[in-house]
């Protein structure tokens, strides 16, 4: 009433795009076209490998690789998150438990997206995940957006102190992107606070970036927590890194996320990160 709408056959053409994805989706998750690929965190001094983030990936039967960033956000709007988030955290408990075995001492830190970080179940879930997998809490890591743990400042601080409470670490990334209040930042029982690529892309000249990037490793010193910078790409931005004070990183300098064949052949080759970061100066 009192108004119009104009029809546009290229909305019809995306939502049906985005309805054949999401068919896909689920079909992929039964035929388990999902992989998780694992990207080093690395001591920015010593280039031993510390831990591992695991990134999911899909290539369907077509052989088509789909980007997160193309599936990521359907599968939050659909609630695909929650059995392919599982499914994620079983499969990262289940092969860092097997690494352990081998004698790697490696943690595996582990996305939350909003919609499994809202979930009720979710102490219950990544409980009985490390109990089946065996794996100590300390060994898994939990990483959740500045943005997501701001959507509700009071509800994520008792969610996340569960989790804390049955030893689980708790990361959070894309720091210095949610302008989030430092009043609930300091309640946020956080362990790590994970520097966004955005600012590291600068930290290597005298930049706003680098400004930031010292403010936010002031702050978490102050405030007792470890700081890894994302989206490392060249030496330079490591030396910046390492002079400001930052003790972990992890981006393609070190490594690609790679399949757990390969990666566990990087863990196997012991100091070869930091060989060949050396060759590159």
């Amino acid at each position: 009433r009192s108004g119009y709408s104009c029809y546009e056959s290229g909305l019809g053409e995306r939502l049906h795009q985005r309805l054949a994805l999401e068919s896909h989706m689920r079909d992929a998750l039964v035929l388990q076209q999902f992989a998780l690929h694992y990207q080093p965190i690395v001591d920015l001094k010593s280039g031993r490998i510390i831990a591992a983030e695991a990134l999911l990936r899909w290539e369907d039967a077509d052989g088509v690789r789909h980007g997160p960033a193309e599936f990521i956000p359907i599968a939050e709007e659909s609630g695909l998150i929650l059995p392919l988030g599982e499914w994620a955290l079983k499969t990262a408990c289940m092969q860092t438990r097997q690494w352990l075995d081998q004698g790697f001492q490696i943690g595996v830190a582990v996305n939350l997206s909003t919609r499994q970080f809202q979930d009720p179940d979710l102490l219950e879930k990544v409980a009985f995940v490390i109990a089946d997998c065996g794996l100590p809490p300390s060994r898994l890591e939990l990483e959740i957006t500045e943005g997501a743990a701001m959507l509700d400042p009071e509800s994520s601080v008792k969610v996340l102190g569960t989790l804390k409470n049955i030893g689980v670490r708790i990361a959070i990334d894309d720091f210095g992107t949610g302008y989030s209040s430092l009043s609930y930042l300091k309640r946020i029982p956080a362990d790590t606070i994970k520097i966004d690529k955005s600012f590291v892309d600068g930290v290597s000249e005298e930049s706003e970036d680098r400004a930031i990037v010292r403010a936010i490793l002031a702050l978490a010193h102050a405030l007792d927590k470890h700081t890894v910078a994302e989206g490392i790409e060249t030496t330079e931005q490591k030396l910046a890194l390492e002079t400001a004070g930052c003790a972990w990183g992890q981006g393609h300098l070190f490594s690609p996320p790679l399949p757990a064949e390969q990666f566990q052949m990087l863990l196997a080759g012991g100091r070869e990160i930091t060989r060949a970061i050396e060759r590159q100066r």
